[in-house]
């Protein structure tokens, strides 16, 4: 099982996949697969609940699910997520809810969205002995800021403002960051700029790995594709025909067959 040491020091070695999972089944699937490493993200708050955001998600709903995947995964490091305004108040919410996450659930990180605004968070999960990944670029957690789901380092100001977040996060302790919706050549920037692994999602292909939520890349979330998802399958449809098959077979009283019965 990958450590936050051994994923850091995969920088330069080795392309870094990891997806996500929010129940033991899709943890056990990714498992077999073989990625790296499973991030129970606050994605599930729309991909799973279906909310307009992820800013819903509860502290309680991520251990919850964090336990669900930890079970499916046990040999592949599961990093759980911050959900919004579980720690950006204070240092203290920071370590009461990051110290929950990783002693009710057993994950092995939490990721927190944000630049030097969370530095004194970070280094206070650290100095509590919890690892930490950060989430730089594009932060859901901040739509309403935004306003949308903008793309970011598109100029030069905020390229350079990028690579310092970077740094000053690779300073205060984290072992990765993600990078999300972020102009590739900034992306780039940043991974050259840190000793820690970048891990990007719509951030180009200099990044040293990359993360996808795993209901885009199979195509069982519908509701939008962002231009970065690359399906490599389709779920939702081949469900849904299944789904009409086996009513049409109770329709048609073909199921249940006498093999299928005691």
């Amino acid at each position: 099982m990958h450590t936050a040491g051994s994923i850091k020091a995969l920088k330069g070695r080795k392309k870094i996949v990891m997806l996500t999972a929010y129940d033991y089944t899709m943890s056990s699937l990714l498992e077999k697969a073989g990625v790296d490493m499973i991030l129970v993200g606050d994605s599930l708050g729309m991909v799973f609940q279906g909310n307009a955001t992820t800013l819903p998600v509860t502290v309680d709903e991520v251990i919850y699910h964090t336990k669900a995947v930890m079970k499916g995964a046990k040999k592949t490091m599961v990093v759980a997520d911050m959900p919004f305004m579980s720690y950006q108040a204070s240092k203290g919410a920071a370590k009461k809810n990051g110290g929950r996450v990783i002693k009710e659930t057993g994950a092995a990180a939490v990721k927190l969205e944000g630049g030097a605004d969370i530095i004194p968070q970070v280094k206070a999960l650290v100095d509590a002995g919890i690892p930490v990944m950060g989430h730089i670029g594009m932060q859901p957690q901040s739509v309403k800021k935004y306003g949308g789901y903008p793309v970011f380092g598109r100029t030069p100001a905020e390229e350079k403002e990028l690579v310092e977040a970077a740094k000053r996060l690779e300073a205060a302790g984290v072992f990765s960051l993600v990078i999300e919706k972020t102009a590739a050549r900034a992306a780039g920037a940043v991974t050259k700029a840190v000793k820690i692994p970048v891990i990007g999602i719509g951030a180009g292909p200099e990044c040293d790995g990359q993360v996808l939520v795993t209901h885009d890349m199979l195509g069982f979330f519908e509701d939008f594709k962002p231009k970065f998802v690359k399906r490599y399958e389709r779920l939702a449809v081949r469900a849904v025909k299944a789904v009409k098959r086996f009513s049409e077979d109770v329709r048609g009283k073909k199921y249940p067959r006498r093999k299928y019965y005691f």
